[in-house]
């Protein structure tokens, strides 16, 4: 069967939903038996996402690979259970560099470069090489590409890609293309206005793309007259219109594409034949069953769970989208109810009491009635002592705490201030000059070159002698070494689990235990100190193969306080939650017992 591609695109405004609309898409795909990959399309001059402000553009997600990319691929990741790599982005500058460096050794000589042809079939050749990359266990080449175009068609930054993306349709020609369109349908006093989404169209269409299905986004669901009126104004069938309307959560938007018959739409255009492996067939119907099952629970569950995450971004939630979406997973799988209070962690400091005591006093109210506080991870030195004296409430009054990358940093000098008598404990992020660093600059890192300067990618961690003690290691030990769905790197025994699924064998006895998770960082724990802290009590259980440097800290006698280096919400799956954040959300539920027993009898979300 010939790949088959299916492009998501925007109009009316940004920020839609394509991205959702997208991985839904991939779901049902999936659920029938074919293996999909995805790409994101974006029209920024910007070579990756690293250095894009996340209060601006949401948080950075990092791949296998080390890439720095639009938070969507997390969306695909966590979706579709898939592998993707820094060549699933496509960046507008990303292109543009290539072609120019193609034009300096000569490739094009004698030619004049121009957006159309050279830029144009540039990336149409790269989006046929990526789609070719095999992304899940199978390892074979993927069915289905789903192209998602960031975004509003229309914008004149986009013209070369859209461009691009006319030329790939007719270069594969109509029956392996499909295009969703995603349009908003405004309420105006109780009336649901079409107007947007037929000028939407209308642009579309003017520059020579022709949407197959139109997905209307609205607040509530689409009446029917509405629906017969968007189909007849732009040349579409009633049955090609899809409402995407508010649902409780992201989770059920597939559920809400099905029922309205997408999947026959989907073979339909896409003449997609019966030849699919049988053993993919029920595996995607068996995980479409969990799928439902899963927003069902979501749907009865009554417990609340509530999470304080205490961090400098709050303003913009997407800084935090896969924090946000492994706390989801999480409370879930322990089905509660997830509440998250946004704390800026600035609020807790003692100038916010002289300078707004009401801000101040309602972030001490958020802390205190938390079940579970997390610190997550950023960079600079706004807010960080609120998440200093934040750690120390965690830690003082027994509420499960979790600290990743910069919040395990932070529970370091913490401990380091107030239990192992060194008040001038610091990071030397923060203070360059100050005596005691007990968090440093790692030393292979550029201190020069901002972009793709950190360590990044997927590291291998080893669990250490003296962690036996570790809940966190005990949940690790139940699934055996989670990874992405490979091997980690210095295990030729492959005695690692997967989180696509793939069986695992699990570590014999005495053999060490690593798993392997995703790292994004610059500033490192001073091994100078580890010494010191484990003598008054804070054990560093997990270190990367030199075991010079420090990967998770866990607190004895604690119900949960764990801090970790690594970036753990980088490999949460819908229905595979990630360990850190499921013991996490577990302690704060009050539910740790049960859902490590649950883990070791190897259900999954209760089947």
């Amino acid at each position: 069967m010939a790949t088959k591609y299916v492009l998501v695109s925007g109009g009316v405004i940004s920020g839609i939903g394509k991205g959702v609309i997208a991985s839904s898409l991939g779901v049902l795909l999936k659920s029938i038996g074919l293996k999909v990959t995805a790409i994101k399309i974006d029209p920024y001059l910007n070579r990756d996402a690293g250095l894009l402000g996340p209060l601006e553009h949401g948080e950075c997600f990092v791949l296998d690979d080390g890439g720095e990319v639009d938070l969507d691929l997390g969306n695909y990741e966590r979706y579709l259970n898939i592998t993707l790599t820094g060549d699933n982005n496509i960046t507008l500058g990303k292109m543009f560099q290539h072609v120019l460096d193609r034009e300096r050794k000569g490739e094009y000589l004698g030619k004049t470069v121009q957006i159309v042809p050279h830029l144009t079939d540039f990336i149409q050749d790269w989006i046929e090489r990526v789609a070719q990359i095999p992304v899940d266990s199978t390892r074979e080449r993927p069915d289905v590409c789903i192209i998602e175009l960031g975004g509003t068609v229309g914008d004149i930054e986009s013209a070369p890609l859209i461009e691009a993306l006319r030329c790939l349709r007719r270069r594969v020609g109509e029956k392996n293309f499909l295009h969703c369109h995603v349009s908003l349908v405004p309420v105006i006093n109780t009336e649901q206005k079409t107007k947007p989404t037929q000028a939407a169209i209308r642009d579309v269409r003017s520059v020579g793309l022709s949407p197959d299905i139109i997905a209307c986004r609205c607040s509530e669901p689409l009446k029917q007259p509405t629906t017969d009126k968007i189909a007849m104004y732009c040349q579409v069938e009633p049955a090609q219109v899809i409402a995407v309307h508010d649902v409780p959560s992201t989770y059920h938007v597939p559920l809400l594409l099905e029922s309205q018959g997408l999947i026959p739409i989907l073979k339909n255009v896409l003449h997609l034949n019966n030849h699919v492996d049988a053993s993919l067939v029920e595996y995607g119907a068996q995980t479409w069953k969990i799928w439902k099952n899963l927003t069902a629970t979501q749907d009865r569950a009554f417990d609340t769970v509530k999470i304080c995450l205490v961090g400098k971004y709050t303003a913009l939630q997407d800084a935090y989208l896969s924090v946000r979406k492994s706390l989801e997973h999480a409370s879930m799988r322990c089905a509660r109810k997830l509440e998250i209070t946004w704390l800026n962690s600035s609020d807790l400091e003692p100038e916010t009491e002289a300078n707004s005591p009401a801000a101040y006093h309602k972030a001490w109210g958020s802390l205190c009635t938390a079940s579970g506080i997390l610190v997550p991870g950023g960079f600079g030195t706004r807010g960080m002592e609120g998440m200093v004296i934040a750690a120390k409430w965690a830690r003082e009054k027994k509420v499960p705490y979790l600290g990743i990358c910069l919040g395990m940093q932070i529970a370091v000098i913490e401990f380091c201030r107030h239990i192992c008598g060194i008040p001038g404990a610091q990071s030397e992020e923060w203070l360059t000059d100050t005596e005691d660093k007990v968090v440093i600059y790692m030393p292979e890192v550029s201190k020069t070159t901002q972009g793709a300067s950190q360590r990044l990618g997927l590291k291998n961690t080893h669990f250490q002698d003296n962690s036996n003690f570790s809940k966190l290691r005990q949940l690790y030990e139940k699934e055996a070494p989670l990874t992405n769905g490979v091997p980690a790197a210095s295990d030729p025994n492959n005695t690692t689990a997967t989180a696509d699924g793939e069986p695992a064998a699990k570590p014999s006895p005495g053999q060490p235990i690593i798993i392997s998770e995703r790292h994004r960082h610059r500033y490192e724990v001073n091994p100078a100190y580890v010494e010191k802290m484990a003598s008054h009590g804070l054990d560093f259980i997990g270190k990367d193969e030199t075991g010079e440097r420090m990967e998770i800290l866990e607190l004895r006698d604690h119900p949960w306080f764990v801090g970790v280096q690594y970036h753990p919400e980088y490999l949460s799956r819908v229905l595979r939650p990630s360990l850190p954040y499921l013991g996490f959300v577990a302690a704060a539920a009050g539910c740790l017992d049960e859902i490590m027993g649950a883990e070791k009898r190897g259900m999954v979300n209760g089947v």
